[in-house]
């Protein structure tokens, strides 16, 4: 049987990372290559209780259809425990919830991109973007980044040149690179996007994993323009599997997001939604981050110890103040591919090479990113002390 799939659906690439798991089944494999939180700071016992009490009280409200906006208690949840924190005024017309923020993220790209539209995205960035942006056949160009995140002036100047419809941005602890765009860089991005006219999905699924520093407003503060969509999610910091995401975006795109979102799935799952809901109204989520925040430390100065201690001098590295990545550039101009595969085979440790985050792979040939936050700090100095192993090993060749 020969199936002639669709033109978009050629474009779409397997996730290096969902293969990487299928490789980590292996339970002497220790992984550095996913995108987990720490299952040790999953509130457990808070979750249980609160989904008891939902499905005693309100057991058919969680089974009938609901609201293709979003469960309207996370909504005005999202709205006073999220948005009002960070300075950004919104109402509910502004928001929609999804099931988990990459359905937002994809659903913003099908209402906004037409095919060979100019789409900006970070250099690099995280893939999973890059496959729902490939699919839809637009035009991506690499803006580079430094120690501080995305480069201001080069965005201008591409800007100028090349008229793009969208910016995609990680601004805090960015996958992958785990570097966070500063204060003054933000305000300019939104200035940016209201002089050249395009929108800016800021991907914020990291900000509020913070165990260092000092915290920094969202683009959507400086956003005097409406031509800023903020997208958070709940998967890093309460748990991944419950799926639920949430973003606010100017009444315009919220309305359009919801049209999409019913040909999608009509609307997301209600009991997940109503259980992140009763966690924020419970006040919770203030001493939950706090007491993750340690865990998410001590695994990432693991990291940096390790890689201090055991890998070879010419890797260079931006340590970080929160989030779950740091990204490595290897000595030599390194094969990253080959030296992941050599670390899972021989040596039994996983991360991912850097070509698959980055628009010309050729841009990621010698990175790899190392997730800290889903592996405990001894199995982190264990893995380091192999991978710095290989490396050395590559070397000599």
């Amino acid at each position: 049987m020969t199936v002639q799939f669709s033109k978009r659906c050629q474009r779409t690439r397997p996730s290096a990372i969902r293969a990487l798991f299928k490789k980590c089944v292996d339970p002497e494999i220790i992984s550095l290559g996913g995108g987990s939180p720490a299952k040790e700071g999953f509130p457990l016992e808070e979750i249980r209780d609160i989904t008891k009490h939902i499905i005693d009280e309100k057991t058919v409200d969680m089974l009938i259809y609901g609201l293709t906006p979003g469960y309207k208690p996370l909504r005005e949840a999202y709205l006073k425990w999220i948005v009002e924190p960070k300075g950004v005024k919104a109402t509910l017309d502004n928001v929609i919830c999804f099931t988990g923020s990459g359905q937002g993220i994809d659903l913003t790209c099908e209402i906004l991109l037409d095919e060979g539209d100019v789409v900006f995205v970070e250099s690099p960035t995280f893939l999973g973007t890059l496959n729902v942006l490939n699919k839809r056949g637009v035009k991506l160009v690499p803006i580079p980044t430094d120690e501080h995140g995305l480069i201001v002036e080069e965005l201008e100047k591409k800007a100028k040149e090349l008229h793009p419809k969208m910016l995609y941005t990680i601004p805090a602890f960015q996958n992958p690179a785990g570097v966070t765009i500063p204060t003054d860089r933000r305000k300019r991005i939104a200035e940016l996007a209201a002089e050249y006219d395009f929108i800016v999905l800021e991907d914020d699924p990291y900000g509020d994993v913070r165990f260092r520093g000092e915290k920094v407003p969202p683009i959507k503060l400086f956003d005097k323009a409406d031509k800023v969509i903020m997208m958070n999610s709940f998967s890093k910091t309460l748990a991944p599997g419950i799926r639920v995401g949430a973003c606010v975006a100017p009444v315009e795109i919220a309305q359009k997001l919801e049209v999409i979102k019913q040909g999608c799935d009509t609307h997301s799952s209600t009991l997940p939604q109503a259980i992140v809901a009763e966690f924020l109204n419970r006040g919770l989520m203030e001493g939950h981050l706090k007491k993750i925040a340690p865990i998410y430390a001590e695994r990432h100065d693991a990291l940096v110890a390790g890689i201090r201690k055991y890998f070879p001098e010419g890797c260079k590295f931006v340590e970080a103040e929160g989030g779950m990545f740091i990204w490595l550039k290897l000595p030599n101009h390194m094969d990253a591919k080959a030296l992941a595969e050599k670390c899972i085979e021989q040596y039994k440790v996983a991360f991912v090479h850097g070509e698959p985050f980055c628009v010309n792979p050729e841009d990621g040939f010698d990175y790899i990113r190392l997730n800290f936050s889903g592996t405990p700090a001894d199995k982190i100095t264990i893995a380091c002390e192999r991978i710095g192993k290989a490396i050395k090993e590559e070397m000599a060749k």
